[in-house]
This record gives structure tokens, sequence and C-alpha cells, in this order.
């Protein structure tokens, strides 16, 4: 790290007050120059992208460019209404005021992003950060360096380092040593429940506000009632995206006993058409040699049903379907974060009810059927971030949606408006006019009683 990050965070905190990133004009200028950049880059982020995690420039295109330019286009249409004044109600204890509510941006912020979407979830909330008036302070992930450098180069060559510092290095030395160096306004994580843990540790010391984006076991539940074809098809597609190496991918499979024979088959048929034959030298690359000794113990806890090619040389594993795995087991308990697709028969729904509850709170839930009773049921019965309901991880690219875990899977949440809330601070004015001042308001208030209790009920 610079050796002198504690005076550029000094003059970060100087530059947001002297009101600089204010005004609406500012903002959305930044965000048009966010969007020029990343057009002008474009080419240099497709090969890094490659570079890191094998993905191509379709995928990068859908993924992680597009995304991003929808995030600012959206915002660049609503962010002046998101800037002004909220009118409330006001009781009537307070009449005749009138009560508003302010978006203030809350300071200078820290964004850390992680290394599967190295471009996408470190942007997306740098977005919302921008919108609401910030400073912000990016820590890419290390695991994605050729990405990395490329998102350091777009910043340094876009925005003034008061406004906008890009940080690199190994999260855990830069993240707890820029912490102990300044106290942000706001902290936005994205990565484990491990690492959110300690962020949220250090956080704690100066009183900091976090968002937390983690994960957890994310289930994926296919009634007897599903389209099969369907359900495979789109499980396939999205479990597997970026080698399976994706926060919302479908981490288990539960599927009506009645129908696991023909969901296997079909899941098969859609894996092979999608990333087999000539697809196979286009299947994402696991990001270094730990995570493929982590994926590879898992193909021991259990029985491999497909797939299951290991190349430790070129670090991909081909998407695997795994039978016959012990609850208890690893597999089961973390979270794989890889192109590994455990899957589970269930004979009844408190059966399936009871598997999920293992792993409480995840951040996505998946349903497939075509019983509203059962998607009641399920929605009513069982708590999670967010999620689809005969789709999987498409939830995520809607930013009409907030995203965003609950409990182990995380705190708060983003996208679209919901970016621009989290990085403001919502200040609450009630203003009273002079012109009516009653006496009942002042003491002394003996014999008022009644009268108080009929105006506040």
């Amino acid at each position: 790290m610079n050796e002198g990050i504690d005076s550029q965070l000094a003059r970060m905190r100087q530059y947001f007050q002297s009101g600089a990133t204010l005004p609406v004009d500012f903002r959305k200028k930044q965000l048009k120059n966010l969007q020029a950049a990343l057009k002008k880059f474009e080419a240099e982020i497709f090969e890094a992208l490659r570079s890191d995690l094998n993905k191509q420039p379709e995928e990068s295109w859908v993924t992680e460019i597009g995304f991003v330019h929808a995030e600012i286009s959206h915002t660049l249409k609503h962010l002046h209404q998101w800037m002004k004044p909220e009118r409330v109600s006001t009781n009537l204890l307070n009449f005749p005021s009138r009560s508003r509510l302010y978006k203030d941006p809350l300071g200078v912020v820290l964004v850390i992003g992680p290394w599967n979407y190295p471009l996408q979830l470190l942007l997306a909330p740098v977005i919302g950060a921008i919108a609401a008036g910030n400073a912000v302070v990016m820590k890419p992930g290390e695991f994605s360096p050729a990405t990395a450098a490329v998102v350091t180069k777009l910043i340094s060559e876009t925005f003034a380092p008061e406004y906008i510092l890009c940080v690199n290095g190994e999260g855990a030395t830069v993240v707890p040593r820029l912490m102990d160096a300044f106290r942000f306004d706001h902290v936005f994580f994205t990565g484990s429940t491990h690492v959110g843990k300690s962020i949220y540790a250090k956080a704690a010391e100066k009183l900091i506000p976090v968002t937390l984006e983690l994960g957890g076991k994310s289930p994926c539940i296919v009634e007897a009632d599903a389209n099969i074809r369907i359900a495979a098809k789109r499980i396939a597609l999205t479990k597997f995206s970026n080698a399976g190496q994706m926060c919302v991918s479908p981490d288990y499979l539960l599927v009506h006993e009645d129908v696991r024979a023909q969901l296997e088959k079909e899941l098969q048929h859609w894996i092979l058409k999608f990333y087999g034959g000539e697809h196979e030298k286009d299947f994402g690359r696991i990001v270094n040699e730990p995570a493929m000794k982590r994926l590879s113990g898992y193909l021991k806890q259990g029985r491999v049903v497909a797939g299951g090619e290991v190349d430790h040389e070129k670090k991909t594993i081909g998407p695997t379907l795994i039978a016959d795995v012990d609850p208890d087991s690893p597999i089961m308990q973390e979270e794989i974060f890889g192109p590994l697709l455990p899957v589970i028969s269930f004979r009844s729904f408190e059966e399936a009810k009871a598997i999920v509850a293992r792993n409480p709170d995840p951040l996505a839930f998946y349903l497939f059927t075509e019983s509203a009773e059962i998607e009641k049921r399920w929605m009513k019965e069982v708590s999670f971030g967010g999620g689809c309901i005969n789709n999987a991880a498409w939830h995520l690219t809607n930013y009409h949606l907030p995203f965003g875990g609950r409990g182990n899977s995380g705190i708060g949440a983003y996208h679209g408006k919901y970016s621009f809330d989290t990085f403001s601070h919502r200040k609450a004015v009630m203003k009273t006019p002079t012109w009516f001042d009653p006496s009942i308001k002042y003491p002394p208030f003996k014999g008022k009683l009644n009268l108080f209790k009929k105006i506040i009920r």
C-alpha cells in the first residue's frame, strides 16, 4: 500500500467536506464519466476477465460490463427524483407542522470487492455511492489480478484521487490497515461469511455502519409438478456459470423422488449442450489451486453421477452432479462455490424443509413448481435473502429488486435505488410554523392529562 495513505484519506475527507460532491449535475457527470471509461476500456476488461477466470466476451458482457452499464443508465434516469426531499405525514400532536426526509451522503466510504465477478461486484455499489454524493475508496479482489489492474487504471484515469481512490494488495493486510488509519462513514463488503465477520468486528470498534453481501448454501427445490425440462435448463445455466463461482449459485438440489431420474437425465443433456464438446474450452476456470484442492475433496464425499473431470494444470473441474451425499459432510455444510451440484431426493415438504433448515437464512432460494399452494407455503415458511420461482439467480439482474442477505448471508441490500439508499442518510426534519402556537403545549400541564391522552392516542 502507498505509504502516504493517511494523507490521501485526509484529502478525501477534505474534498467531501468542501461540498464538491453534492450537486446533482456533479454526480451525473461522474456516472457518465464512468460509463464512458467502461466503453474505452472494454477490450482490456474482456482480456483481463479471460485471463483471470476464462470468461468469454459474451459472458463478461452480460454478467459484468453490461450489468454495470444498466445500473448506471437506471441511476442517471432516476437520480434527480431520488435526491428530492421526501414529504411524509405529520401526526396530530404536531399539527400544523410539515415533515420531510432529506437524503444526505454518508461521507467517505469503503467498497471492498470480491474476485469472482471482479468488475460488477466492485462497481455496482460504487455507482450507488457516487449517486448518493460520497467519496469512495475501492479495494478490488486480489485473486483476479488482471481485472484489478484494469479497474485501477480505469479509475485513476477517470477520477481525481481525492474523490475516488483505488487501493490494491492482500485484503487481510490492506483492509485492516485502511480501517485502522481512518474512520470511514460506511463499509461495503462482498465476500465470504468468514471474512465478513472479521470486517464487521473491525467496523464495530469505530461504530462504522456496514453492508455485508455474503454467501451461504442456497437451496434449489424441484417439486414433482415442476416443468422438468425448463427447470433443468435454467438450473444448468446458472449453476455452472463462471464455473459455479457465484454467491447466488444453486448450492444443492432438492428434488422430489418421483421426478429425480427425469431431472438428472435432463440436467446431463443441458450440461453437455451448454458446456460440452466445442464449448468445453470456454468453461470457466477455478480461481486458484487452494480452491481446486477444496473442490476436488468434495468429489470424494458422494457418488459422481455426471462430470467430475479434474485438471489441476488448467485449473478446471467439469460440471458435476453428485448423489448419495451425507448431510453431515463438508459438501453439505460449506458453501461449495464451484461447479459441483449435490442432488438429494425428498418425499415430503417437511423432509425438504428440514434439510434447508440445517443451513438457515441462505442468500438465495429457488423453487420450481406449477402449484400456487406449494409456492405460497415455501415462501411463508422459509427465510432467505432473495430468490426466484421457476428460475435461478436472475433476480440479481433486476435493479428494481433489493439484493442482499439476512443472518449469516449478509446485512443490508443494494441495486438501483436501494444502492442510493444504502449510501445515504435519511435526515428527518419537521418544520413548524409560528402563526399557530396553542397554549396547551406549554406548562403548566396540570388538568390536561385527559386531553393529552386523546391527542396522543
